[in-house]
């Protein structure tokens, strides 16, 4: 029997990914989280936690930069990442910045305890028509260390660092955060030497390689205005 935390802003689609849960698996206690620092914060309060079930959209979780400071944070619980995407490259992404399992939110009970199992025996998990593609592709150590230090920047930072690679111009990112332009260059110096590069374009080109997801708030808006 595992103690599971799962993280999701949703309540109803997190109490839906509870019932399926405990229909097939067999679990102890589960904490529900609905925002980052909520997680982090029953991380803390549960160190017993046997796995962790992260919702790559919730507040506070820029794209993959929560998956990697968590990560790095707690290098032994294993993190199966339930997201709506069935975007290959992004699947690949979280595989490779440290999850143990892909499970779509499209996913069926079975699979989702399969993939629990699967996890808890020490394997890595996503859906069987994906294995090949997914699994089978090997991100190379530089792109690893470019996340680790992708990871070493603030909310605010990574936010700075996605205009970026958007093109927006400073003037824009101040607009956009509500900071004046001297506080967004002070944050690109900072993102400067946090990814060691000297110019944007450097930042960019490093920057795409990880494909960056959107902020929370930007792809919440995004939404709204489709």
């Amino acid at each position: 029997m595992a103690k599971l935390i799962v993280a999701d802003d949703h309540p109803l689609f997190r109490n839906a990914l509870i019932n399926a849960i405990s229909s097939t698996f067999a679990t102890k206690a589960t904490v529900e989280t609905d925002s980052f620092e909520s997680t982090c914060q029953a991380l803390e309060q549960h160190p017993d936690a046997d796995l962790l079930l992260l919702d790559l959209h919730m507040p506070g979780n820029c794209g993959f930069l929560g998956l990697i400071q968590l990560r790095k944070n707690y290098p032994s619980l294993p993190i199966v990442v339930i997201s709506a995407s069935e975007d290959l490259d992004v699947i690949r992404r979280v595989m490779a910045f440290g999850a143990s399992a892909y499970v779509p939110k499209s996913a069926n009970p079975i699979d989702i305890s399969t993939a629990l199992n699967a996890v808890l025996d020490g394997e890595l998990w996503v859906p069987k028509n994906i294995q090949k593609q997914v699994l089978n592709q090997h991100d190379t150590e530089q792109d690893l260390d470019l996340a680790a230090k992708v990871a070493q920047l603030t909310q605010q930072q990574y936010k700075v660092l996605y205009y970026l690679t958007e093109g927006w111009l400073n003037k824009q990112i101040a607009y956009d955060l509500h900071i004046s332009e001297a506080t967004v260059k002070a944050h690109i110096t900072a993102i400067f030497r946090k990814l060691g590069c000297t110019n944007r374009t450097q930042v960019v080109i490093q920057a795409q390689r990880l494909t960056l997801e959107p902020p929370v708030d930007r792809a919440m808006a995004q939404q709204h205005s489709s």
